[in-house]
């Protein structure tokens, strides 16, 4: 298979990253911060019905706000100095984990892609292909061989086990590890999503940016019964979402998804989908979802949050505005300055 992705030169990330949708886990609730008494006057009401019924109380959420805050502010400086240190000093178990080679791949997988490249194909044929949930265009179809999983949990437990920096997907994971600053990126993710995700996504998202898939922000997330159990209801910074259960042995813990986050949460019904191992989930990032507590066991998944820049350059997925754009190192946000249009038109002259 060959890369016909046009790359472009620059990545960058929206205004709005430090401010907006920040996660008080305590109270399941995602906010925006401008100032103390815009956070007094937008959430403090809702705050008390969720149990912030004191100034002490209220106290910690806005220190936890301005941490948050800070953190962001300075998260593309201490990823970089991470990814610096790991690369120096941390020596994988299983190096040949970080390059993606074919034979990762089961061949259900493999056919199903062969077929999204075909100049014949149609979202009509890829379904009867792959497995459509009960939950809306979300599909699961098997992705990685089991052998595969095990040698890639292996090594996230290796790196877990070392004494070297992690870096955690978000305000909603605790435990989980970046997988760009372990050295992911370039060799196995890019590939990933560029070589087998993206005809897929062509077939089966289309209107929300499916067809150019330039840019992605990776992770792992475990999920223990000494650790994190769940995962709230919640919408992804993304335009597509590949989520993969890669194991270990756990029960329950199965995800559930709802409608788009522009659908109020009274008008949604949600529907559970089983997350089997080494098999994949696609659905869209905007679309709502959660995953309910394991209980028992261990689990590894891993998150492909797959962005078109093409879409976030009209509207940012997390502030609903035009971006505001910053610097940003490596895939950043997923914004560029570039005309995409003209850009993919350049590219089909090459």
């Amino acid at each position: 298979m060959q890369n016909n992705e046009c790359m472009v030169d620059k990545f960058y990330t929206c205004s709005c990253f430090c401010t907006d949708n920040i996660f008080l886990k305590d109270y399941k609730l995602h906010v925006k911060y401008v100032s103390e008494e815009q956070v007094k006057w937008d959430y403090q009401h809702i705050l008390k019905t969720l149990g912030c019924t004191t100034v002490a109380q209220y106290d910690v959420v806005l220190k936890k706000i301005h941490a948050e805050v800070e953190r962001r502010k300075s998260l593309s400086v201490k990823s970089a100095e991470r990814a610096e240190h790991i690369k120096k000093h941390y020596t994988p178990l299983h190096p040949n984990v970080y390059h993606l080679e074919e034979a990762y791949l089961v061949p259900e997988f493999i056919n199903l892609v062969q077929y999204s490249l075909g100049k014949d194909a149609t979202k009509e044929g890829l379904l009867k292909l792959i497995h459509s949930e009960t939950a809306q265009r979300v599909y699961r179809f098997p992705l990685f061989t089991k052998d595969f999983c095990h040698e890639l949990i292996e090594e996230l437990e290796h790196f877990e086990e070392s004494d070297a920096p992690k870096g955690r997907p978000n305000t909603m994971n605790n435990y989980g590890i970046l997988l760009n600053e372990l050295g992911f990126d370039e060799a196995f993710i890019t590939p990933l999503r560029e070589l087998y995700l993206t005809p897929v996504t062509s077939l089966l998202y289309p209107d929300c940016g499916g067809t150019f898939l330039d840019s992605h922000k990776a992770f792992v997330v475990k999920y223990s019964m000494n650790e994190d159990l769940d995962l709230s209801y919640h919408y992804d910074n993304a335009e597509v979402t590949l989520n993969v259960s890669l194991g270990k042995e756990f029960t329950e813990g199965n995800l559930y998804f709802g409608d788009m986050r522009q659908v109020p949460l009274s008008e949604t019904e949600c529907a559970e989908v089983e997350h089997c191992v080494t098999e994949g989930l696609l659905h869209r990032g905007q679309q709502m979802h959660g995953a309910l507590p394991i209980s028992s066991g261990l689990r590894w998944n891993l998150i492909v949050w797959m962005r078109s820049s093409q879409e976030r350059n009209r509207l940012c997925p997390m502030c609903n505005k035009r971006p505001v754009l910053v610097e940003g190192d490596g895939f950043a946000d997923g914004f560029t300055k570039a005309d995409i249009r003209a850009q993919r038109a350049l590219c089909a002259l090459h």
